[in-house]
């Protein structure tokens, strides 16, 4: 595995959930569930998995929770004893000193690449982003994140993106504006810098079957968002892993912008779209309870609940896609997850 060379899976385009994080009743790290989560993700046959991103809870870096190094060490040992190789990507968040050591860890645990969020320099100027991302890229390769600003994000605009593209090290992008000029922003400027080796990832994660089947052209060259690294993946995994298939180099057909729909209807409910995505990351958890692979809801933030109408609109979703749920899936191998 120490041998993997992860460039050639990650342009391919692979399904990358973003892990989340499994407490017990006093919000304390739930060792025997983190890694069923893991087992799970593996056993749908993900290509690749995210640690320590939005979805596992930035507070896991706070140092009175100290689950930042010992999250990403259990995901690690679980794809270490995985059937294939699989694309290791953590989280780096935080101000200059902060990422670079946070990109120091990933390396040293055997992390591909880092997934750099830039909400904590909302303050920063253009020239400021761009060095604080090439000193991350020194470290370990770079994924770039344009995170939505409602969940924690900032506008990041085209020349931006544009001068990202040229920092040597960056491998891939995640588009996660939920915006569709702002996801027009970094295809056009990856396209303009040359880079056919930053590969294009959705986090889109309330347009991902229109972002597969979109062929985005700028200048006369073409480009296409290959895979997915997504936080709404971490439900329904092995129905994700299968629509990423049949949406790969897929034309926009009414049935797959049908399947779009109910995707994107499904999303609505598990990110409580209705109320500015404050149940995001509870909502998740819902349908990992139902699944029976989360004991609980459990946030490291008391506050971080299911939003009043989220449990309906969850159960709305449930009974209109049952398409769209790997219920039997999980049911049928949960209790060896377990183990």
């Amino acid at each position: 595995m120490n041998n993997f060379d992860f460039r050639p899976h990650l342009q391919r385009g692979l399904a990358i959930p973003a892990h989340p994080l499994a407490l017990d009743a006093n919000r304390k790290l739930d060792e025997q569930r983190q890694r069923a989560l893991s087992r799970y993700y593996i056993a749908a046959e993900v290509g690749g998995l995210a640690v320590g991103v939005h979805t596992t809870q930035f507070a896991i870096r706070d140092p009175q929770v100290g689950l930042f190094r010992p999250v990403l060490e259990l995901a690690r040992e679980e794809m270490d004893r995985a059937a294939k190789p699989l694309v290791r990507i953590g989280g780096i968040c935080g101000a200059t000193k902060q990422a670079v050591a946070e990109a120091a860890l990933l390396s040293e645990l055997g992390y591909h690449a880092g997934l750099l969020s830039l909400g904590a320099l909302r303050d920063a100027t253009e020239d400021e982003l761009i060095d604080h991302c090439r000193a991350v890229a020194e470290i370990i390769p770079v994924v770039g994140f344009y995170l939505q600003p409602s969940v924690g994000g900032r506008v990041l605009k085209h020349s931006f993106w544009r001068r990202f593209a040229e920092i040597d090290n960056v491998v891939a992008i995640k588009i996660a504006p939920f915006n569709r000029y702002q996801t027009l922003d970094v295809v056009r400027a990856v396209i303009e810098a040359g880079r056919d080796d930053i590969t294009l990832y959705t986090g889109n994660d309330d347009s991902i079957v229109a972002d597969f089947v979109t062929p985005f052209r700028f200048g006369g060259q073409e480009r296409r968002i290959v895979g997915g690294l997504l936080g709404h993946w971490s439900v329904w995994t092995r129905r994700a892993v299968e629509l990423l298939e049949q949406c790969r180099n897929a034309d926009a057909t009414p049935d797959l912008l049908r399947l779009g729909m109910a995707v994107t209807d499904s999303n609505a409910a598990f990110f409580d779209a209705a109320n500015a995505f404050r149940g995001c990351i509870a909502g998740l958890h819902e349908v990992l309870r139902r699944q029976g692979l989360l004991e609980g809801l459990w946030c490291l933030d008391e506050h971080e609940t299911l939003s009043p109408g989220q449990l309906a609109e969850i159960d709305r979703v449930y009974q209109a896609y049952p398409h769209l749920n790997d219920d039997a899936f999980v049911a049928e191998h949960r209790d060896e997850w377990l183990r």
